[in-house]
């Protein structure tokens, strides 16, 4: 019945924004749908419902207020953990990217360009925007946490092995001191080591494994021949 309602208006194109995950959506869905009733929200109390109230229930599957809620639920899990956001045009950046994947032997640390639409979900998780990670570079390390600026960089380097791991002992830094230090280099990057037009990975393609965005970076370096 849900799939039907949801074929006939619309909604199956909106559930494959979430990766095709359909019994993962369905159940986050009838569970706020479940708030509209007094009844329990267990699966066998919504199937021994009148017919009236499941189709209630499946009409709310379209509700634009209820799709958000079922994406930021799905999000976190499905998004890849250790991942830095950056900035990919930043020559700076890009090549203190290509220091850590030298230096992560174990392969520990992913990357995604700010610029590429794969990096939305990382920062949705977050709470910030583009302009936020465009100052301080974003880290995701897992649900519920995420650094920038010089947190993110120690955060990146205890993952690595020794003795690169034990620069994280700078945390004991005061973080206005830490950030105080990053921001002016942030401020003053692309004058001193330079900007691109487009993400530097996409000259670099041995570097792509590392890449939640790489597929991207392949589409983009297609169309430019």
């Amino acid at each position: 019945m849900t799939t039907a309602l949801m074929l006939r208006r619309g909604g199956l194109g909106k559930l494959r924004a979430f990766g095709g995950n359909f019994d993962s959506v369905s159940s986050i869905l009838r569970r706020h749908a479940a708030e509209f009733s007094s009844e329990p929200s267990s699966p066998s109390s919504l199937s021994s419902r009148p017919l009236s109230c499941v189709l209630a229930a499946d009409a709310l599957v379209t509700d634009d207020s209820l799709l958000d809620a079922a994406k930021v639920e799905l999000e976190p899990t499905l998004l890849r953990p250790r991942v830095v956001v950056y900035d990919g045009v930043c020559h700076l950046c890009h090549n203190g990217v290509k220091w850590v994947i030298e230096a992560d032997k174990d392969k520990k640390i992913n990357f995604c360009c700010l610029q590429s639409k794969a990096a939305e979900p990382y920062l949705n998780v977050a709470g910030v925007d583009r302009g936020d990670v465009l100052r301080r570079f974003l880290f995701v390390e897992g649900p519920g946490a995420y650094h920038q600026g010089s947190a993110a960089a120690l955060r990146v380097m205890s993952y690595l092995p020794f003795p690169y791991y034990t620069l994280s002992s700078l945390m004991i830094v005061p973080s206005p001191l830490r950030d105080a230090v990053y921001d002016y280099v942030a401020k003053h990057r692309y004058k001193w080591f330079g900007k691109s037009s487009t993400c530097l990975v996409i000259k670099e393609k041995e570097l792509l494994e590392r890449f939640v965005d790489w597929e991207e970076h392949i589409d983009k370096s297609e169309s430019d021949f």
